[in-house]
């Protein structure tokens, strides 16, 4: 973005409206936003002493699975994004703080930042979401009542020791007719 126009006078300002694409990457592993996608942004530049301070609110369409189930989850998303760039011949202690090169700047490294940032961690389709069966895989959620009888493994011993007619056991009618 070009801040020719504000000049090194503080206080002056500027505001713009933007639509950008997503850089490809924004986003998590399970959310983000598609790459390509619009980025609608709402910025204002100052300049201040130090440099151009920007301030931007993004607008973004996220998406991605919940991690539940798996199933799709789209949304919006507004983020707000603050940056302080520096002049090049600006004396600053922090090597990471960011520059003007020149008169332009690069908002995309803030943007990524606050995007990532503003992303849950843990992405759900909604917030009850049962989940699947971790035995099957089945979807929980339609599937309310589903459930599986295994016997706990580490039981399995002791059922070999219970001799075949116990007298604690209660005999099923096929037993009594001696079947």
């Amino acid at each position: 973005m070009d801040t020719r126009d504000l000049g090194r006078r503080p206080g002056s300002m500027r505001q713009l409206t933007r639509t950008v694409p997503a850089p490809a990457d924004l986003g998590t592993g399970v959310i983000g936003v598609p790459a390509g996608s619009d980025v609608h942004l709402d910025i204002r530049c100052e300049s201040v002493v130090e440099g151009v301070l920007v301030t931007a609110t993004a607008r973004v369409r996220v998406e991605g699975e919940c991690v539940r189930c798996l199933d799709p989850v789209a949304s919006s998303a507004e983020v707000a994004v603050q940056e302080l760039y520096y002049y090049p011949d600006q004396d600053v202690d922090d090597e990471e703080a960011e520059r003007l090169e020149g008169d332009l700047l690069d908002l995309e490294p803030a943007l990524r930042d606050s995007v990532v940032l503003a992303l849950p961690l843990q992405p759900l389709c909604r917030d009850d979401c049962p989940g699947l069966c971790p035995s099957c895989g089945v979807r929980l959620a339609d599937d309310p009542g589903h459930r599986h009888d295994v016997a706990d493994p580490r039981w399995a011993a002791l059922g070999a020791l219970r001799p075949e007619h116990d007298p604690l056991h209660d005999p099923t009618d096929d037993e009594m007719e001696g079947g």
